[in-house]
């Protein structure tokens, strides 16, 4: 099994002189909202609860399918009326619009716990948890260092929420399209506007319960996935990180806690691979009327030898016993072999 790392020191930027407009906006919008919690049991109400948890579902689970599993790793497609109706409620999580979100989770499984991974908890694990929101000066020297000099010229306004990496170039596929750079440019606005929504529907419990209690709560479940799915947990593939499989982060985090089934089969639509894994973000009623639904722009599957297979016109068992190995694809030319035995995922095939 791949060993842990070797723990580094943590940045200490955000404790000292280089704090930017963008982390004073996020410190200050996560103090609020932590501390506008506190009146939550003062103004509750059975109404107010349930549109929480309603908004609680609805947001939590587009991170997991639009954010997570359709924009960052493309592992299926949608019609673009869905997709970005589904990015759009995604949004609303207050985890920085799709095109900040996708380009920080591509950074992180493009470094996954190195010193450029951007929330990697062999720098700690408050770290890995939020402190990484405070310090984007580093994060951007040192995860992209070829975009610090511009990142460092930028007049940040509080209008918008800028990229973590300053000008990432692993998100050109979203900023290609109107629809994400708007989002990108007028973020908090909606933010605004939806708060403003809630308060004139429901007065103060609705803005507390369906705003602050929804959105602090699920930030921490996300988080969870950063830090806790790095330290604990069981490690059913040898990957060459830290991830691992939490029951507890994922039956809260809509499956997103199978995390060391994603970092082996990172370009599947599904997180859970046994029956017993609750990834409601992996399963089909999400993906209905998609493009080819089994086939190579849909990696729904995990094991066996079926439609992708087909797809692929690989066969595979000549080579491996059928009951030794899965597999998942990225596109229609390569199939990764994972040995079920040794739990290796260090082949890949070219098809």
């Amino acid at each position: 099994m791949h060993e842990p790392k070797a723990m580094v020191k943590p940045p200490t930027s955000f404790m000292r002189e280089k704090w930017t407009k963008l982390d004073q906006y996020i410190s200050i919008a996560l103090f609020i909202l932590h501390i506008l919690c506190i009146f939550a049991p003062f103004h509750f109400n059975w109404r107010a609860f349930w549109v929480s948890f309603a908004l609680y579902v609805i947001t939590g689970l587009s991170i997991s399918v639009s954010y997570h599993r359709n924009l960052a790793h493309k592992s299926f497609e949608l019609p673009k009326v869905l997709e970005y109706f589904f990015a759009y409620c995604a949004a609303h999580a207050l985890q920085g619009d799709p095109i900040d979100w996708v380009s920080t989770h591509r950074c992180h499984h493009q470094f996954v716990d190195t010193n450029r991974d951007p929330h990697s908890p062999i720098q700690g694990f408050w770290f890995s948890h939020i402190l990484w929101l405070f310090d984007s000066y580093t994060l951007t020297k040192r995860v992209c260092p070829k975009y610090f000099t511009d990142f460092k010229k930028i007049e940040r306004s509080i209008i918008i929420w800028f990229s973590k990496h300053g000008r990432p170039d692993n998100v050109r596929d979203l900023e290609k399209q109107a629809f994400y750079r708007f989002i990108h440019k007028t973020y908090l606005l909606h933010h605004v506007a939806f708060a403003v929504l809630l308060y004139e529907v429901g007065g103060l419990p609705f803005l507390i319960w369906g705003t602050c209690v929804r959105i602090v709560v699920l930030l921490h479940i996300t988080f969870m996935v950063n830090s806790v799915c790095h330290i604990w947990g069981k490690r059913r593939w040898n990957t060459k990180d830290l991830s691992k499989n939490n029951r507890l982060v994922g039956l809260l985090a809509f499956g997103e806690g199978w995390h060391n089934n994603h970092h082996a089969f990172e370009y599947s639509a599904r997180f859970g691979i046994e029956w017993w894994e609750y990834d409601p973000g992996g399963r089909k009623p999400y993906y209905m009327n998609v493009d080819s639904l089994d086939g190579g722009k849909s990696n729904l599957g995990h094991s066996g030898y079926g439609s992708q297979t087909k797809h692929l016109n690989l066969d595979i068992k000549e080579s491996y016993p059928g009951d030794a190995i899965n597999f998942a694809t990225k596109g229609t030319n390569s199939i990764r072999i994972t040995c079920l035995y040794c739990r290796s995922v260090d082949y890949q095939i070219a098809c």
